[in-house]
């Protein structure tokens, strides 16, 4: 019925070996965790969860607090981990709040997430809170700021024309 012929088969080709498989002589390395959607070129600075930090924090970076900061922090992008905690006032263009904030935050894009508590106002274009966020505080919609050299434009006042002599006429009587 089935005739199985004895035909060479040709030599197996080793198979390498995939890269985060221990293999003879090898040691693993811990998987390298994936960017973060809002990391840049410029790196992102992380303050790790078993540091604390006081004093004020500035700079045009991005930077990742899992740890504790007393005071204030202005950046270009913060995140704010889930055991991340700020006391103070926090200023970035994007925030994105995982932990805690006890202070006033100003920010171009905020998000809560849903482990997020915040106590204090948020001043923001935009604002998203996710379900089991705590937030208390005031919200201010800010607008984006017009450039200086193209002031608002004003209605130009209008053109007050001067007021005439007074006229003297003379009524005689008939």
């Amino acid at each position: 019925m089935f005739n199985k012929t004895n035909t060479p088969r040709p030599a197996a080709q080793p198979i390498p070996p995939l890269p985060d498989l221990p293999t003879a002589g090898r040691s693993v390395s811990a998987p390298t965790p994936a960017p973060s959607p809002v990391a840049s070129s410029r790196g992102l600075s992380t303050l790790s969860s078993d540091l604390s930090f006081e004093g004020v924090i500035s700079g045009a970076g991005d930077l990742q607090v899992d740890g504790a900061i007393k005071g204030d922090v202005r950046v270009g992008r913060l995140i704010v981990g889930e055991t991340g905690a700020i006391e103070g006032n926090v200023a970035a263009d994007y925030l994105e709040v995982r932990g805690r904030i006890v202070g006033a935050v100003t920010g171009k894009q905020v998000k809560l997430i849903s482990t997020a508590y915040l106590d204090g106002d948020i001043t923001a274009e935009q604002l998203s809170i996710d379900v089991g966020a705590y937030f208390q505080g005031r919200v201010l919609q800010s607008r984006r700021d017009v450039p200086a050299s193209a002031p608002p434009a004003r209605p130009a006042p209008a053109p007050v024309a001067p007021e005439p002599a007074p006229q003297v006429i003379e009524m005689k009587p008939v």
